[in-house]
């Protein structure tokens, strides 16, 4: 079993960064957690679908929807078991709950999420 928990959300004004950071812990011998599995941030904004925002695959390109493109990067640190999302330039339509997933031999794990908002 793996646990996720996000953390750094907030509410800043448009322009401004967050970085959004995703834990991993529960199976001591799950090292890389992110950077050896699927991994994606998803977003949900009130009364809309949850929709994927950004993924990292296994020793391969990280992809993004084009609406965040050019602002949000993906990343992960192997060390900490720990997944980033830095989001720049943040604009009011980025305001969502932000979920971090990771599939792992076929079983998809999700964090409870952290609220961004950010105001015009």
């Amino acid at each position: 079993q793996v646990q996720l928990v996000e953390s750094g959300g907030g509410s800043v004004e448009a322009g401004g960064s967050l970085r959004l950071s995703c834990g991993a812990s529960g199976t001591a011998s799950n090292s890389n957690i992110f950077s050896a599995n699927t991994a994606k941030w998803f977003r949900q904004a009130p009364g809309k679908q949850r929709e994927w925002v950004a993924l990292m695959t296994p020793h391969g390109p990280t992809n993004y929807r084009q609406s965040v493109r050019d602002r949000f990067t993906i990343s992960a640190d192997d060390t900490s078991n720990t997944m980033y999302l830095q989001m720049n330039n943040l604009k009011p339509e980025d305001t969502a709950v932000y979920f971090c997933n990771v599939e792992i031999n076929m079983k998809s794990y999700w964090g409870p999420g952290t609220q961004v908002s950010v105001s015009s």
